[in-house]
């Protein structure tokens, strides 16, 4: 999902075994730590000098890993996008095509959200802080964001194609709706604390599966009359 999700391989694969230096490992407890500090304190409140207090290192050693605090931001983004990867998006592909998938895609999706009522979501708290602030942090958050969106609408492209929805869906639509359903139930628990607003996406879910579901009714034949011929004169 860096950069296609369709095509990018998991984190899990071979590459992903091979032993970090040191350098490395210490980046990675780093970005670790800054992630977390991240989706309580949002990434506004990410400053070398926190980091440095919290992975008991010198601001100087921080930032020799990284150089200015946006690259920290940028590093932070990325982590949390390939976590969001592993956890949501990977273990779908194994679902069969179509609605199936789709389905999982959301159940994932769900999973993730409901510790994030408790931790934070980067993608929404980093949307608040960057909406009007253009840069390359805001770049990297859209982008995510982005790319994600575009495999739900994928997903639902492809469950068109294997006609579980209708053929007329609009998969913009549809993937804008479950997305709009994400944010209200982040709303509705993180911040109103309703104690039903998982249930109620679920059912927001299927309400919308049904409805694009639905076969469009077929269109009503036009019958043309044949005017009486009119009496002949004698």
């Amino acid at each position: 999902m860096s950069v296609n999700p369709i095509t990018r391989s998991p984190r899990s694969d071979a590459s992903a075994h091979k032993p970090l230096q040191k350098g490395q490992q210490t980046k990675a407890a780093i970005v670790d730590a800054a992630l977390g500090l991240a989706t309580q304190i949002g990434l506004e409140g990410l400053s070398i000098g926190a980091l440095a207090e919290v992975m008991q290192m010198s601001k100087s050693g921080v930032f020799a890993h990284f150089g200015s605090r946006e690259e920290l931001q940028i590093s932070v983004v990325r982590e949390y996008h390939a976590r969001f990867e592993e956890e949501v998006f990977y273990p779908a592909i194994n679902a069969p095509r179509g609605l199936p998938r789709l389905r999982m895609l959301f159940d994932n999706w769900m999973k993730r959200t409901s510790v994030e009522i408790d931790s934070g979501c980067i993608y929404i708290s980093g949307a608040v802080e960057f909406d009007d602030r253009p840069g390359p942090v805001r770049d990297a958050l859209a982008s995510s964001v982005n790319t994600w969106l575009s495999a739900m609408r994928r997903a639902v492209e492809i469950a068109i194609e294997e006609g579980h929805l209708a053929p007329d869906t609009d998969a913009a639509q549809m993937a804008f709706e479950i997305h709009a359903l994400i944010l209200a139930l982040h709303y509705e628990a993180r911040f109103l604390r309703s104690p039903d607003s998982a249930s109620r996406a679920v059912r927001a879910f299927e309400n919308i599966v049904t409805r694009f579901g639905r076969a469009p009714a077929p269109a009503a034949r036009k019958t043309t009359k044949t005017p009486a011929s009119a009496p002949t004169r004698g």
